[in-house]
């Protein structure tokens, strides 16, 4: 796993009875997770509105891997959902995801509707982490994410980390990898990216 880059702060805490619904993000265990951000929607120096988004650097990296793996990616076998692509695993567990890739022959089109994906992804993809860290940090909310992820039936889950330019790879048989990157990483079917060469080769300061 990583190392935080930052000493972890506990923060004070908030009534939740008064934090309403659309500041949370996921919900891991009948816990909610709020996005970043929610705690100045509640001291009103930000609105809702500005803390929805990605960056601008999360969403250049996410539409570089949507468009890339797209473009290789068998469309009979496989479906690719996007945006914050919402996941059911059971009554007490709500996952986002930045990118999944699914099974067609699993999330058939009569199960593609109004509401959150209930079948696994085969592939998971993270950028970078899109909640407050309240009294835990970035390494153990990506093992919990991940492990229930993997438990749910995920054959593999990549994280991107922007801040320490790494990427953190989970397999079902709950191997872990930690690569720079600027290397390879492959997805499936021989289908690999290299979000650092893609920065650099973009002249991008972050590369």
């Amino acid at each position: 796993m990583i190392a935080s880059s930052t000493p972890h702060r506990v923060s004070p805490k908030i009534d939740v009875a008064k934090i309403p619904n659309v500041l949370i993000h996921e919900i891991i265990d009948g816990k909610p997770y709020y996005r970043k951000g929610y705690r100045e929607v509640l001291d009103k120096t930000k609105t809702v509105e500005d803390i929805m988004g990605s960056s601008s650097l999360q969403a250049f990296l996410i539409t570089y891997l949507t468009i890339w793996i797209g473009k290789q990616l068998d469309e009979i076998k496989y479906h690719i959902l996007t945006n914050e692509a919402g996941l059911h695993l059971d009554k007490k567990n709500n996952l986002a995801g930045d990118l999944l890739i699914f099974d067609s022959s699993k999330l058939t089109i009569d199960k593609i509707n109004k509401n959150y994906a209930t079948v696994p992804p085969i592939i998971s993809i993270e950028v970078d982490i899109e909640i407050s860290l309240d009294g835990f940090s970035e390494q153990h909310y990506i093992a919990l994410k991940t492990k229930k992820l993997l438990d749910f039936g995920t054959e593999k889950v990549i994280w991107f980390l922007t801040e320490p330019k790494q990427v953190l790879i989970a397999t079902k048989d709950n191997d872990w990898q930690t690569l720079s990157w600027d290397e390879d990483v492959e997805v499936l079917d021989g289908i690999s990216c290299n979000v650092g060469k893609y920065l650099k080769d973009k002249g991008s300061e972050f590369a």
